[in-house]
C-alpha cells in the first residue's frame, strides 16, 4: 500500500468528530472517533479532534501520519458558516493530496442521497434544513437558538418553561409536565429565572424527554407543545419540498419522537437516508479528483 491512494472522511460535530477511510474501490479501512470539532470552539482544538480521530482510522489500517500525502479528504464540519471559513480552515490544516471542507449539513445531504437531489432536516438540540437541488446547496434555518431552531430539543423546552410559568400565574392550565418542570427549575418563578440567565440551548433541550414522555401520557400541554413543534417542522418541510426536493430526511435526536406528530402530507415524503455524513463527505472527497459533486449553499 506504499504508493496506493486512500480516500478519507471526517464528520466534525459540537461534541463529537468521526473519521472514516476507505480505499479507491470502496473497501472500509478504518474508522476513528475523536473530540468536539466545531470550528466555533476555536480551530485549534477543531483540528486536534480532527487528527485524532483520524490517526485513529488510519491505525486501524496499519497507517500512521506518514500516509497524510496520500489521502483525498471531505471533511463536513459545524461551525462552517461562510465561505472564509472554509478558507480558514483549510489554511491551518496539514499537507494531504486533496482537501475539501464544507458545512456539516451539506455532507449529511449528500451522504443522504448518494448525491442526488434531496434534503434534509436536522430536528435535535437545534433545527436546521438543508436541501441539494441541481448540485446547489440551499441552507434553510439553523441560525441558532435565539433567533432560529423552531421544532427543536431546545425550543421544546423553552415552551415548556413558559408554559409551566403560566400555570403558575393561573394563565394557562396547570399538568403533570408544568408542575414538573418547575421543580425541577427549583420550584419558585425566582429560582426558574435565576436558571434561565446561565443556561444554554442544550440545558433547555434537556427538558424535551420531559414533555416527551407526559405527552405519551396524555398530558395536554405537552401534546401542544409538540403539536407546536411538528407544525414548525413542517414550515421547513413545506419549504425544502418547493424548493424542488423530492424526499427528505428527517435527521437528529428527536426526528423519530416527532415523526407521528406531522401532518399525512408530510410524512409522505420522509425516506431513511441511503448514507450517513461520512459517506457523504467520503463522497466529496473522491470528487476532489475528478469535477465537483455539488456547490454548497456557501457558493
Amino acid at each position: 500500500m506504499t504508493s496506493e491512494h486512500f480516500y478519507l472522511g471526517v464528520d466534525g460535530g459540537g461534541t463529537k468528530c468521526r473519521a472514516r477511510l476507505r480505499t479507491a474501490d470502496g473497501l472500509l479501512l478504518g474508522e476513528g472517533l475523536g473530540g468536539p470539532a466545531n470550528i466555533r470552539l476555536g480551530l485549534d482544538r477543531a483540528w486536534s479532534s480532527i487528527l485524532d480521530a483520524i490517526q485513529k482510522a488510519l491505525a486501524q489500517a496499519g497507517l500512521d501520519a506518514s500516509a497524510f500525502a496520500r489521502l483525498h479528504v471531505g471533511m463536513g464540519l459545524a461551525g462552517i458558516v461562510t465561505p472564509a471559513d472554509r478558507v480558514r480552515t483549510r489554511a491551518t490544516a496539514p499537507t494531504f493530496a486533496s482537501l475539501s471542507t464544507e458545512t456539516d449539513a451539506h455532507t449529511a445531504c449528500l451522504g443522504a442521497f448518494s448525491g442526488r437531489d434531496g434534503a434534509i432536516l436536522i430536528a435535535g438540540t437545534g433545527s436546521a434544513g438543508y436541501a441539494l437541488i441541481n448540485g446547489q446547496g440551499h441552507a434553510v434555518g439553523g441560525w441558532g437558538f435565539e433567533v432560529s431552531d423552531e421544532g427543536s430539543g431546545a425550543s421544546i423546552g423553552r415552551e415548556a418553561i413558559r408554559v409551566a410559568l403560566r400555570a403558575h400565574d393561573n394563565l394557562s392550565p396547570e399538568t403533570g409536565l408544568t408542575r414538573q418542570v418547575r421543580q425541577r427549575l427549583g420550584g419558585s418563578p425566582a429560582a426558574i429565572i435565576a436558571w434561565v440567565n446561565d443556561a444554554g440551548p442544550a440545558d433547555y433541550g434537556h427538558l424535551a424527554p420531559d414533555v416527551l414522555a407526559h405527552a405519551a401520557q396524555g398530558d395536554a400541554v405537552a401534546c401542544a407543545i409538540l403539536a407546536k413543534a411538528a407544525k414548525e417542522l413542517e414550515v421547513y418541510i413545506r419549504h425544502l419540498h418547493a424548493l424542488g426536493a423530492p424526499h427528505l430526511c428527517l435527521m437528529g435526536g428527536l426526528s423519530t419522537p416527532l415523526t407521528p406528530w406531522l401532518s399525512p402530507w408530510a410524512r409522505s415524503l420522509l425516506v431513511e437516508p441511503e448514507g450517513d455524513a461520512l459517506e457523504g463527505a467520503l463522497l466529496m472527497a473522491r470528487r476532489n479528483t475528478h469535477l465537483p459533486i455539488a456547490k454548497s449553499a456557501l457558493s
